[in-house]
């Protein structure tokens, strides 16, 4: 009988952003087997529909499903709020779990004045997911969202927290404070690797939500529970839709370790 504890963990995003939720997850769980997945060739998702975002992602799972994975984590908030709950249902042999809610609940941990900030995206901020998510939660919240579509290429190109990072910041997050929020939610993985120019404009005594950090706690929590947790391993292995340079010279930055992807033909899935 397979022992589902060597399983791997699946993670996907539509790039490199969701290697945030990777380095979280090694943090937590340094002994289980990661197989990652970049959409590079279709990347950023925000500007695309729903239908094509859905598909984008069932072709991923697919993929992931071949690898054998024992969960998949969906590390992409584009995807998290435009079709979690399809790809439960098409998929509902495999434990899902997506950073969106992990990013909900923290925000209204951490708020004490009940107004918080959402940047993400523009799918993202349209579907409206996050003001809905928090307002379920707590009903008098005041919610303030943008979408920040620069951002992903910004992070994709690799240009983290330089000088086009810090003038785009200052153009998207600026007037936020305006608005007295004392918690901001980074509603895309891509996000935290820009925590520090974003941090300049939004002030220093805001709680600045990476929802990666949560949601590596939830799968530890998961795992735990259903006795699947891995003590053993510790394989970590990317795959990518296009291969370039980029890619392993970002990954390698986040996760403190060489990261050589292997390009696939995804749309076979």
């Amino acid at each position: 009988m397979e022992d589902i504890t060597k399983r791997p963990i699946g993670i996907f995003d539509s790039g490199v952003g969701g290697l945030t939720v990777v380095k979280e997850i090694l943090k937590e769980l340094p002994k289980e087997d990661i197989v990652y997945f970049g959409d590079t060739a279709r990347v950023p998702y925000g500007s695309k529909s729903k239908e094509v975002v859905y598909n984008f992602s069932c072709q991923i799972i697919n993929f992931l499903l071949e690898k054998n994975v024992k969960m998949i984590i969906i590390a992409c908030n584009t995807v998290s709020s435009n079709c979690y709950e399809e790809l439960r249902q098409k998929f509902p042999n495999v434990p899902i779990i997506e950073v969106l809610g992990q990013g909900v609940n923290s925000a209204i941990s951490y708020t004490k004045n009940k107004k918080i900030g959402v940047i993400g995206t523009e799918a993202t901020i349209k579907s409206g997911r996050y003001e809905q998510k928090i307002k379920e939660n707590l009903k008098e919240a005041k919610v303030y969202s943008r979408a920040c579509p620069l951002f992903v290429p910004i992070v994709e190109e690799g240009c983290l927290n330089d000088n086009i990072s810090y003038w785009v910041s200052k153009k998207y997050i600026e007037d936020f404070k305006e608005f007295d929020i004392d918690t901001l939610i980074l509603g895309c993985t891509h996000y935290p690797l820009l925590k520090d120019s974003i941090s300049n404009f939004v002030g220093e005594n805001i709680n600045i939500i990476n929802p990666a950090i949560p949601t590596a706690l939830t799968v530890k929590k998961y795992l735990i529970e259903n006795n699947i947790q891995n003590l053993y391993g510790g394989k970590c292995e990317f795959f990518v839709s296009d291969k370039n340079d980029k890619f392993d010279f970002i990954s390698s930055m986040i996760l403190n370790k060489e990261c050589n992807a292997e390009k696939i033909n995804i749309e076979k899935y």
